[in-house]
């Protein structure tokens, strides 16, 4: 038997044929499986366990021939079997079992006769309190506890451990342990012998038998399903002997000092970095510092700003900050010391901006007093009013905080520098004013960018004495190895060819300080030789290099033009000019010349000139297009000054000298082409800065309008039934269509109680309303649907969907509820009356429950569910919470597309945008921690509230559940140790996030404080309870009295049970403000106000209501189309549903349908529509008129409209677009299309489109991977063009070729593709050839060895992964961007082995490597390895 016998053996170990075949929208089951079942529903078991046993022996015989060298006899190995077995059937017996109430659940499925006791309280409130608490006191979870994620899933798990295991044998071949990771473990088992250190692959449940009465069978189902828990007892058992020593050394035994086990010792970096468990996170939790705010200031945490840098800190940024507020002058001190005293809190107090925001918010409102004339009639009135203008809000304090971060990076660069300047001074005595001057000057990295060129041109050659001194580091980061040209310039400074430079007159840092126009004009005076005679002098003169006059002077203008494009000065004059005079343009390639046709999105700026860098200000995505088009390689951003000749003459007249004479015109001659030269560095320098900073500003502003928007969605509250206060989560029932057919495709719906519960779900099939009128009656599923809803009673309806149909949808739910006058629950009205509306119906956004139908979530929550329904369970969350649907998205929330030009934005910038939104809103709503600690929607707001961040949060919640669970009060959080009680997080971060935690108030627990259930903070709480003193009107001993008897919050609960918090409104806040800011100084208006509220109306509901969806967005969220995408008097493509004997019903690929009458299909009346199209037939049309709110059209066919489409309109300002340039591309264009003669054709295919290339990709970019689009092909009549999307951004043409064509427009009726494949029609090949091949693009892009990141990050990857495995060889396989159809098979055999990479083509049917046809992934995984063994052997002859 061959080797590749047994492994093909191997992979046919995992045939399905109990497999179940179901639709995977719907969940509807198609085909039975051919399981047999014995009489007690029983799967009957077709092997024993001796069979199991034969098949690790395959598997072993298959290690033995591929990875070691197993002396081992065949007697031996029955011994170890038997006693394998004999152990695990001893531990069965023996142990007790701590078997979940989810384990017992799968065990009673495959034994129905099983029985177990009821649970003693609700499933759903066991789930909640946490069903792996109650299974730890009975199992072993491994190395699971290390994680202490009560949410990991342990599939997941198990696969990520069999995906990184050790083998420690040792090898034949460094590259024999690839096999190990493609065989299930349960059919190849490893030896005993190996067990010490090769992790298990399965757990074992013992003691079940004798509890649950299971028999053999059943037992052995269990263990396959759950494991046997062993996985990590290796590094337990070390673990436990490291205890064991209980610190005792032996000297002499050098293990005994070994270091004991860590996690890395277990775990690669990138599990440890995934599940947060690091060094630096665990430095992290330890802190006592907001999370969020480590994290930013990781770069400079060794930076410590002096108490001159921070208030130059805090004039930088007001400056900054400035400009953009549109603030009365007069406040700018105020503005000024406002945003010193928010830099005091982040960086002194490190309070994070909630807490400033809420806590701190009368330093951000400018108050004072403005007199008026007094009132004769009110002697009681005020002689003046307080005038209060807010400085900063929210967002600036957001923006201070980023720009804290800049200042910082700032200051490390320019410590940097000084601390280099100030070690060159202590090697060589010298000072360099320029540098000294323009150090401290440098306002931004740009200038202090300019500075640092400055000093390594000037000074390289004491540089690198320096660093043949100290070393490179010695210049803390700053030192740069010269170029050639850096070596060039300092040869000649060094030479005699300097004093040439010299005799310009003037020095590069004066011609800078005149162009400045800073201080005293410095004059240029001139030599008085000419410049060649002066160049010819001997003294000039520097043999061999130098040893013309000519090269002498060529060599002085370049250095002298250097200089000056040096200058720190000079730069700042050209940055100055061109951020005032700047101007763009824009010019197309010869490729963009071709693809950027009439209609496509880049032709908006095709041609655009003279654009003033202002005007993208307000149209910060059309500058990203260009940014992105140029990227493509279809035009290029040029920049340039606008008055470029005046200003260089002015530049002359600064570096000119004044005098008069024919030796002075010959060297001003030469000092401006010593400026040209210089300028042309210098803007080609200042237009790649000005175009980088540019687009970083309109990407920090799209970021912000994206920021705006997600603002506005968390800014929702649940749905308001009907009858409750703002904040009540309503009860929903969900439906959808999804993006089935409506009338033919299955309609899910799912029931969600106000608590997330899922009680129930189903389907229609047959959903149609009757007509009395005609004696039809409803259908079955529409009664179904009037019982469940007069059943459950739901607040509210929602529906959505994935296309135009779920309009329909809509309409007929509206039409049922109207008809049969459902109603929503009652309620009582404000006259104290009983009454109920009618239902609720609306549509809702699923941006969130799109992304959750086919997340892992979803598939944890509700294993079971289609995801289609769990789709409608997404819709119906989204109305119950928005903000907690979104939070629990995590990353993927930078998926969802809130702003067109949000794709040329970097995630890195959306994802900082949206954390920063989530946490103003999180802190706005507050989380009441004790419901965090048995919801999971509710512990996803934590890593947001103030203070605290995804490590904290963490570490929050087992701290407290540590303590014992629940808390009672805020205090609690940080500890006690009198009471044995540890402390959740730091006094710090205490303090920023105590009061957006809130716990319920229990007035029968006297630890419980009102207070904590409200937002005033508890620095404050003396406030409240003085506040509440005087609402009462209690004096001193009645306020002694009652906190004698019932503790400091005795006034408080008074006034709570006494139900009189409306007294706190009659109390006169203003003078009790005044004095604590004249005698305690504390600022507290507003403090104050937030008491008062809060008092009466604890965690009042703050947010707007739930927003309902305008006609706008439903259009937008249905077809995926814009204003701007489609518009009326647009030609698009339309397939024809329907041909009548006087018009035509169509459809567009977005899913609006139309009509076409009679006089609108063609120019010929007479000719009748049945004549001349067909059904599915695809044609062109223009849009007469769209209606948004229904999702119909209607279209225009006649040839001469077609021919005619709206052009945009865009609204140019003379001078703004090359009309000449336009003109003569046109005309070009045309003149080659007559020269080709190509006819357009049209295939009566609903796939088939009259798209170019370009076009093609364009349409498919927001489609799903594999679809596709038959066009034409340049290659002429006898030729189609498929183009199919692989992946995202690659796209795949494929060439059909046309035979037996019966004429010149029809379709052959035989395709072939390369010569090799053959179809009889376009749905054959579609199916059997592109779907084929989309197929095993899923396959391969679903399998744990392909990695998503690119080639380059692939093989980091894959490095990382041999450096901490040095003995490991590894794979993996990435996409090939730049040869669609293709994939890269990476590899490292070891540590020290070199990468390769081996080409894997798509094909249909199967996967192509090195010319060997592989059918699935397994087999071409094995059959690499095989490949790779025979290249070693080939190579080492004898192995």
């Amino acid at each position: 038997m061959s080797a590749r016998d047994l492994i093909s053996g191997e992979a046919d170990v995992d045939s399905q044929d109990e497999d179940e075949s179901f639709d995977e929208e719907t969940g509807e089951v198609r085909r039975r499986s051919n399981g047999v079942k014995d009489m007690n529903g029983h799967l009957e078991d077709s092997s024993e366990e001796d069979d199991d046993d034969d098949d690790e022996e395959a598997a072993a015989a298959v290690r033995k021939d591929f990875i070691v060298e197993d002396d081992e006899e065949p007697e031996e190995r029955e011994r170890r079997r038997r006693e394998r077995k004999k152990r695990r059937r001893e531990e069965r017996e023996e142990e007790e079992a701590g078997l979940d109430e989810e384990d017992l659940d799968l065990i009673g499925e495959a034994n129905p006769n099983f029985e177990r006791q009821a649970p003693s309280q609700p499933k759903l409130k066991r789930l909640k309190r946490g069903h792996k608490e109650d299974r730890d006191g009975h199992r072993s979870r491994g190395i699971e506890d290390i994680f202490a994620s009560d949410e990991e899933d342990e599939t997941a798990f198990r696969n990520q451990r069999q995906s990184h295991r050790v083998d420690p044998r040792n090898l034949q071949d460094e590259f024999d342990d690839f096999i190990e990771d493609d065989f299930d473990d349960r059919d190849g088992a490893p030896d005993d012998d190996d067990a010490d250190v090769a992790r298990p692959a399965v757990r074992t449940y013992t003691g079940i038998k004798d509890a649950a009465g299971l028999d053999e069978a059943a037992l052995e189902d269990m263990k396959e399903a759950f494991g046997e828990g062993d996985e990590y007892d290796w590094a337990l058992s070390i673990q436990n002997q490291e205890d064991e020593r209980d610190g005792v050394l032996d000297p002499d035994d050098p293990e005994a000092i070994a270091k004991g086990l860590e996690l890395k010792d277990v775990f690669e970096p990138s599990q440890l970095a995934e599940k947060l468990l690091t060094d630096e996170d665990h430095e992290i939790r330890a802190a006592d510092v907001p999370e969020r705010y480590q994290l930013a200031r990781a770069p400079y945490k060794d930076l410590v700003l002096t108490s001159e840098q921070f208030k130059e800190e805090g004039i930088w940024i007001s400056d900054f900050l400035w400009l953009r507020k549109n603030i009365k002058p007069t406040l700018k001190e105020p503005f000024r010391k406002a945003v010193a005293k928010v830099l005091e809190f982040m960086v002194a107090n490190e309070y994070e901006v909630p807490f400033i925001f809420q806590h701190r918010k009368d330093y951000l409102i400018h108050q004072e007093k403005v007199p008026v004339t007094p009132d004769h009639n009110d002697p009681g009135a005020s002689d003046f009013v307080i005038n209060a203008e807010k400085l900063l809000d929210q967002e600036d304090l957001w923006r201070i905080f980023d720009l804290d971060l800049k200042f910082r990076a700032l200051i490390d660069k320019r410590n940097a520098l000084s601390e280099t300047y100030r070690k060159l001074q202590e090697i060589t005595d010298f000072n360099d004013k320029v540098f000294e001057t323009m150090l401290p000057a440098a306002v931004t990295m740009e200038e202090l960018q300019d500075v640092q060129d400055y000093l390594h041109f000037q000074h390289a050659s004491k540089l690198a004495d320096l660093a043949a001194l100290n070393a490179s580091s010695a210049t803390n980061g700053t030192h740069r190895r010269p170029g050639s040209g850096r070596a060039l310039f300092d040869r000649i400074r060094n030479s005699n060819v300097y004093r040439l430079v010299q005799s310009f007159g003037i020095t590069a840092d004066a011609f800078a300080q005149n162009a400045l126009k800073e201080g005293r004009r410095r004059y240029t005076e001139d030599p008085a030789s000419h410049p060649e005679d002066l160049a010819d002098q001997e003294d000039i003169m520097d043999p061999p290099e130098y040893s013309t006059g000519i090269q002498c002077l060529k060599a002085a203008k370049a250095m002298f033009a250097e200089e000056i494009a040096l200058s720190p000065k000079m730069r700042k004059v050209m940055r100055v000019a061109f951020y005032q005079d700047g101007v763009i343009d824009c010019f197309r390639t010869e490729k963009g010349l071709r693809r950027i046709d009439e209609h496509h999105p880049y032709y908006s700026f095709k041609y655009l000139r003279n654009q003033q860098l202002t005007e993208f200000s307000d149209q910060p995505d059309l500058f990203l297009r260009m940014i992105r088009a140029e990227e493509e390689g279809l035009i290029e951003i040029k920049v340039r000054m606008q008055n470029e000749e005046s200003f260089k003459k002015r530049l002359y007249t600064e570096i000119e000298s004044d005098n008069y004479s024919e030796v002075a015109e010959a060297w001003n001659r030469e000092r401006r082409e010593v400026l040209d030269m210089a300028l042309v560095k210098l803007n080609r320098m200042m237009a790649r800065g000005v175009k980088e900073n540019l687009k970083n500003e309109c990407e920090d502003q799209v970021a912000k309008r994206c920021r705006e928007e997600f603002g506005r969605r968390l800014d929702q509250a649940p749905y308001k039934p009907k009858g409750m206060i703002l904040g009540t989560v309503p009860r929903v029932l969900a439906i959808s269509n999804g993006a089935g057919s409506f009338g033919r495709d299955a309609i899910c719906w799912a029931w969600v109680e106000e608590d997330g519960r899922v009680l129930e779900n189903g389907k229609f099939t047959d959903f149609f309303l009757g007509d009395p009128d005609r004696g039809q009656e409803d259908s079955e599923d529409v009664r179904s649907f009037v019982k469940l809803v007069e059943r459950r009673k739901p607040d509210v309806i929602g529906v959505s969907g994935f296309s135009a149909d779920t309009r329909k949808l809509y309409k007929l739910l509206d039409d049922i509820i109207e008809r049969k006058d459902l109603r929503g629950p009652t309620y009582e009205d404000d006259d104290s009356n009983d009454r109920s509306d009618k239902l609720d119906l609306v549509i809702v956004n699923d941006e969130v429950a799109r992304l959750y139908q086919t997340s892992e979530r979803a598939r944890l929550e509700h294993p079971g569910f289609a995801p289609l329904t769990n789709y409608c369970v997404g819709l119906a969350k989204y109305l119950q919470s928005p903000i907690k649907e979104y939070a629990a998205l995590g990353n993927d929330v930078t998926s969802i597309t809130l702003d067109p030009a949000q794709a040329y934005v970097p995630r890195e910038k959306i994802s900082k945008n949206f954390e920063t939104a989530m946490v103003d809103y999180v802190n706005l709503i507050g989380v009441e921690i004790n419901v965090a600690l048995s919801d999971p929607y509710t512990a996803n707001l934590l890593p947001y509230v103030c203070g605290l961040g995804t490590r904290k949060a963490q570490q929050l919640m087992k701290v407290i559940r540590l303590n014992g669970g629940d808390l009672v009060n805020r205090a609690e959080l940080i500890g006690d140790a009198d009471q044995q009680r540890l402390g959740a997080v730091g006094g710090r971060v205490w303090a920023n996030c105590a009061s957006f935690l809130f716990i319920d108030y229990d007035s029968s627990e006297p630890e419980s404080d009102f207070l904590d259930n409200s937002r005033i903070h508890p620095e404050d709480y003396d406030l409240a309870r003085k506040m509440a003193a005087d609402a009462l009107e209690l004096d001193e001993e009645d306020i002694d009295a009652e906190v004698n008897e019932s503790g400091l919050s005795a006034v408080i609960r008074r006034l709570i049970r006494e139900d009189q918090q409306y007294k706190v409104d009659d109390l006169i806040l203003e003078e009790y403000a005044e004095q604590l800011e004249t005698k305690n100084n504390l600022r507290k208006r507003a403090t104050l106000e937030t008491i008062r509220a809060e008092v009466q109306n604890p965690y009042e509901e703050l947010r707007n209501n739930f927003t309902l969806l305008s006609s706008e967005e439903i259009f937008t969220m249905f077809t995926g189309e814009t204003r701007e995408s489609l518009y009326e008097g647009m030609v698009v493509p339309i397939s024809i549903k329907k041909v009548g004997e006087d018009y035509l019903e169509a459809r567009m690929d977005c899913g609006i349908e139309g009509t076409i009458p009679a006089i609108d299909i063609s120019d010929r009346p007479d000719v009748q529509p049945r004549s001349l199209f067909q059904q599915f037939q695809t044609v062109q049309a223009k849009i007469r008129h769209i209606n948004r709110k229904t999702l119909t059209a209607t279209f225009i066919m006649r040839e001469n409209e077609v021919r005619n489409p709206v052009k945009h309109n865009y609204d140019r300002e003379p001078g703004d677009w090359d009309d000449e340039q336009e003109r003569a591309d046109k005309d070009s264009m045309k003149e080659k299309n007559d020269v080709s003669g190509r006819t357009q054709r049209v295939v009566k295919h609903p796939l088939f489109k009259p798209f170019n290339s370009a076009q093609a990709q364009e349409f498919l970019g927001s489609q799903a991977r594999g679809d596709v689009v038959i066009r034409p092909s340049s290659k002429g009549i006898d030729h189609l063009a498929v183009t199919w999307k692989v992946s995202d951004n690659i796209y795949q043409h494929i060439d059909v070729l046309e035979l037996d064509k019966s004429n010149q427009f029809s379709s052959g009726s035989t395709l072939t593709i390369g010569g090799k494949f053959k179809y009889s029609d376009l749905d054959e090949l579609i199916v059997n050839h592109v779907k084929a091949m989309a197929k095993k693009v899923d396959e391969m892009m679903l399998h744990e060895k392909y990695q998503n990141g690119t080639k380059a990050e692939t093989e980091r990857w894959l490095s990382t992964y041999t450096e901490a495995n040095p003995k490991r060889s590894v794979y993996a396989f990435c996409i090939d961007p730049k040869h669609p159809g293709y994939f890269f098979l990476n590899f490292k055999a070891g540590q020290h082995a070199q990468l390769q990479s081996w080409p894997v083509k798509i094909v249909p049917q199967a996967f192509e490597l090195q010319r060997n046809m592989y059918p699935d992934m397994r087999a071409l995984c094995n059959g690499f390895k095989l490949l790779f063994t025979n290249m070693q052997n080939g190579k080492r002859p004898g192995r």
